[in-house]
């Protein structure tokens, strides 16, 4: 995959690669004919993000588009608390923290280092049972497998071989359309 990568498909990507490219032959269809429950309610939470109406005081920057020159990254954070140097990433329900939550975070956090703001620290925010999880800021080895990951994305192909995992492809949106998850 050549090109700019969305900070979004970083997540999807480690769920199961092949899903990026499935999600593509989607995107031309209005979303109520593929989105579940857990996707239409994700949509939901980021409506506030969106519009803009997450809060009115200037010091969080809402829905704001970042890129990462260093690994060609663009997508948008949700909110960046400029007082406390907080970026916070909202979801409808974490149960588990996974890498690609926390890498979607790093991406927006790289993203805007580059711009020139501060990044102290790292939220991931359940809204259904409004928790905020603190992750730390990656050390070295946390920044290497980033840098794996995203080596990762670029060097996937269609024909790429991937590990077929039955409870994921349970899981998946995508499975019907899916050759490789023989669900």
């Amino acid at each position: 995959m050549d090109g700019v990568i969305q900070i979004s498909k970083i997540n999807d990507f480690l769920f199961c690669p092949h899903s990026i490219y499935l999600h593509g032959i989607y995107e031309s269809f209005h979303e109520s004919i593929y989105h579940q429950d857990p996707q239409h309610k994700g949509k939901i939470v980021h409506e506030a993000i969106e519009n803009g109406t997450y809060s009115s005081a200037l010091r969080y920057m809402q829905g704001t588009a970042v890129y990462c020159q260093k690994y060609n990254l663009t997508g948008k954070i949700d909110i960046y608390d400029t007082q406390e140097k907080s970026l916070i990433e909202r979801k409808y329900k974490i149960k588990k923290i996974y890498d690609g939550h926390k890498y979607q975070l790093y991406a927006q956090m790289f993203a805007l280092i580059e711009m020139g703001y501060e990044v102290k620290n790292l939220y991931i925010h359940s809204l259904s049972d409004n928790k905020r999880y603190s992750i730390p800021c990656p050390e070295e080895s946390e920044v290497a497998k980033f840098d794996h990951t995203i080596a990762a994305i670029r060097a996937h192909t269609i024909d790429t071989e991937i590990s077929v995992n039955p409870k994921k492809c349970a899981m998946c949106i995508y499975r019907q359309l899916c050759h490789k998850s023989l669900c």
